[in-house]
């Protein structure tokens, strides 16, 4: 995608949660991850890429002790549709009788996300918990009854981007969470 291809993107894309709103949406994810898990030193890891941007958000709002860490895996690559699932950074920490905290950008069918929930489980870890900055409503998920256990914001069914998700690669830095038009 070429510099005035991208410019238009971010041009004609709807708005469909500003950085206020999703300021405000973190901040009430914090409130309730500490009331949670506050006092269990969780090992926290940051899904990248999509993460990077809410992780870096809520980690300041989190007012006890935890340990950070990052994962990166992708159904993806490229394309915008995949079903295997590539570990690029595996948990690099024990997590044996730990609480585990996965934080990504969104939550659309849960593939990936409960894959990773799955591999964290396997290393041992007491709990894994998940936070998403977004999930997308429909009825598509990996299980019927499959959410994250924090949710900052629910979105419509679009192509999104904007606020560590993007948009063929590009994006991610966007103040917002943007929908494309006719997507």
């Amino acid at each position: 995608m070429d510099y005035v291809e991208a410019l238009r993107i971010l041009e004609e894309a709807d708005c469909l949660a500003d950085q206020q709103t999703i300021t405000k949406a973190i901040a009430r994810m914090a409130d309730e991850i500490t009331a949670k898990i506050g006092k269990q030193n969780p090992l926290v890891y940051c899904i990248m890429n999509g993460g990077l941007i809410f992780t870096g958000q809520l980690l300041p709002l989190l007012h006890f002790p935890l340990e950070v860490g990052y994962l990166h895996a992708s159904r993806y690559g490229k394309d915008h549709i995949g079903n295997q699932l590539e570990w690029i950074v595996p948990p690099q920490t024990s997590l044996t009788g730990r609480t585990v905290l996965l934080l990504d950008d969104i939550l659309d069918e849960g593939v990936t996300l409960k894959a990773i929930t799955e591999a964290c489980q396997k290393k041992g870890a007491r709990q894994v918990l998940t936070a998403v900055l977004v999930e997308k409503k429909h009825n598509r998920k990996v299980k019927a009854d499959y959410h994250a256990d924090f949710t900052g914001l629910q979105v419509e069914d679009r192509f999104v981007f904007g606020f560590g998700l993007d948009y063929d690669l590009v994006w991610r830095n966007a103040p917002g969470i943007y929908a494309v038009k006719g997507l």
